[in-house]
């Protein structure tokens, strides 16, 4: 059993990435073996961040705040607000935008393994075999 709480995970830690849009406290990695890994993740206001996680699928359940993912694909936005799950289930390139301070929790799988950041085409690096 995997017993791990929100206030053990900070900055300076391996599972704590911080970025200029958003920063992440990283719960479960890929050396913990569940097969996927799960993040808490503060996307900052009036930010934009272009993704594509051409690796990983990804779920995210908004528990906080107010924004809009848009499919890039396609140019349509969904608004999302708590409540809202979405999941990048055909490796979508896609825009979130924060309009207010957003929390979001997010499961990847493959896992990642701790300190990935997005790439220039907005992807993380394809999973190791490394932990």
């Amino acid at each position: 059993m995997i017993i791990r709480r929100l206030e053990e995970v900070s900055e300076g830690n391996e599972r704590f990435v911080n970025t200029s849009n958003w920063f992440s406290r990283r719960l479960l990695l890929k050396k913990d073996g569940m097969g996927f890994s799960l993040h808490d993740t503060v996307i900052r206001p009036g930010t934009e961040t272009r993704m594509w996680y051409q690796n990983h699928l990804e779920a995210v359940y908004c528990v906080e705040g107010e924004g809009e993912i848009e499919e890039t694909a396609n140019g349509q936005a969904h608004p999302i607000r708590p409540g809202t799950v979405y999941a990048l289930d055909q490796n979508d390139r896609h825009i979130l935008r924060a309009r207010t301070q957003m929390r979001m929790v997010c499961v990847f799988n493959p896992p990642v393994t701790g300190q990935e950041v997005h790439d220039e085409n907005g992807a993380y690096p394809p999973a190791s075999e490394k932990s």
